[in-house]
């Protein structure tokens, strides 16, 4: 009740930067994750496999860390509000532009310059938040901002449900504009993070030198970042192809099954997130981590609808239980002159670095005669090791006044 009680404090403007963050994360996630429900659709209907068609996320990914440099660059210079704007309109128009893809080639330059602009959303929107927001709800919104994610993912999943039988993959893609309405409650309700207004006055500083001069955590973070991606894709990007392909389950039983596993990823970000406040950042990723280890057996192999269910409800929270930290654990360990490009800038380099996960689960369950739960084992289960042990041997900072440290 401490948080609630704290959260009910907060200004309208903040509590608008959290919800427009929350939102344009969600919708950011939604628009990406309607690719990953279209893959077998557009093997189909462009004559190909659904390792060729998996393609089309690592473009995604891959243009992503290079959308959070410019976008990044832009909110340290004219400020996160606008910027997040910007993002918001191009990657909904980019989405939509999906559903007029004419070759397989131009769905993947399409995708390319979507998750460009989708580079941008995170790291400013994260930022915007943990600026403006009390330190010691950092840790609460945290887990609130990361289950945008996995609310995203179920938004995708209950658009597949309710409409792919009727619009198929190109109506899906129509829908992705549906994100360009959050502008509108940007523009309207959302102030400018205290911190960036608080630095504005400042000599301007050189962004790569920045870089340069905190080249250590940048690279301890990027490394972090790449195993966290690999884990997240690696047990969601292939799922839907996993229970339709491997289980030969119905549209309507995969869109059913991956909202039960977006329930279980929202429940872990928050409730991780708000524990991390109590117990710190780096031991509430280890033990969110550890947890999925004993889940995965029953996750990847079980072979009733029921126990799927149960093993996709159970790994996501303890893998969006470990992300949920991320916002918070990189925007703390960030230099704060550069805030709004650094978090996200890590964090989609390790997305471009694990960019090839959903092509590579692909060859893997194309090797081992279409056993999709092999592969996503396999990524899952190293990746949990890595993270754990680089967590440990990492760094870690809390309670930072940004405000103050923009006045310093």
């Amino acid at each position: 009740m401490s948080v609630i009680t704290e959260l009910k404090t907060l200004t309208p403007s903040q509590r608008s930067s959290i919800w427009a963050s929350y939102l344009g994360w969600t919708l950011d996630a939604f628009d990406f994750f309607l690719m990953v429900f279209m893959f077998s659709a557009v093997a189909k209907e462009f004559g190909t496999d659904v390792k060729a068609a998996a393609e089309a996320s690592f473009f995604t990914l891959a243009a992503r860390p290079f959308g959070a440099f410019f976008f990044g660059l832009l909110a340290d210079r004219f400020g996160r509000r606008p910027v997040m704007m910007i993002v918001i309109l191009a990657f909904s128009g980019f989405s939509v532009l999906s559903a007029f893809a004419w070759s397989l080639t131009s769905l993947f330059v399409i995708r390319a310059l979507f998750g460009f602009a989708m580079g941008g959303e995170w790291g400013i929107g994260a930022s915007l938040v943990m600026e403006s927001i009390p330190p010691k709800l950092r840790g609460p919104v945290s887990g609130l901002l990361q289950g945008g994610y996995p609310s995203g993912f179920f938004l995708a999943s209950l658009v597949f449900y309710l409409l792919f039988d009727h619009i198929g993959w190109r109506g899906m893609f129509l829908v992705g504009v549906l994100p360009a309405i959050l502008v509108f409650l940007i523009r309207m309700h959302v102030d400018e993070s205290p911190a960036f207004e608080a630095r504005k006055a400042k000599a301007r500083i050189n962004p790569l030198a920045e870089l340069a001069r905190n080249w250590k955590i940048a690279a301890y973070l990027v490394v972090l970042m790449t195993a966290f991606n690999f884990l997240s894709h690696g047990t969601q990007d292939l799922y839907p192809t996993f229970l339709k392909e491997q289980h030969k389950l119905s549209t309507q039983t995969a869109g059913l099954m991956a909202m039960v596993m977006n329930a279980g990823a929202i429940v872990g970000g928050i409730s991780f997130g708000i524990w991390s406040e109590t117990i710190g950042r780096k031991r509430a990723i280890i033990i969110a981590s550890l947890c999925a280890l004993p889940v995965i057996p029953l996750w990847a192999f079980a072979s009733t609808p029921l126990m799927l269910g149960l093993g996709a409800f159970l790994i996501q929270v303890c893998v969006q239980g470990a992300w949920g930290i991320v916002p918070v654990h990189l925007n703390e360990l960030s230099p704060g002159a550069v805030r709004g490009m650094f978090p996200g800038f890590a964090y989609q380099l390790g997305n471009l670095i694990a960019s090839r996960n959903a092509v590579l689960q692909a060859g893997i369950a194309a090797d081992h005669g279409g056993n999709y739960g092999l592969a996503l084992a396999i990524v899952a289960g190293i990746t949990v090791i890595v993270i754990v042990i680089w967590t440990a041997l990492g760094p870690e900072r809390r309670d930072v006044d940004f405000l103050e440290e923009a006045r310093a």
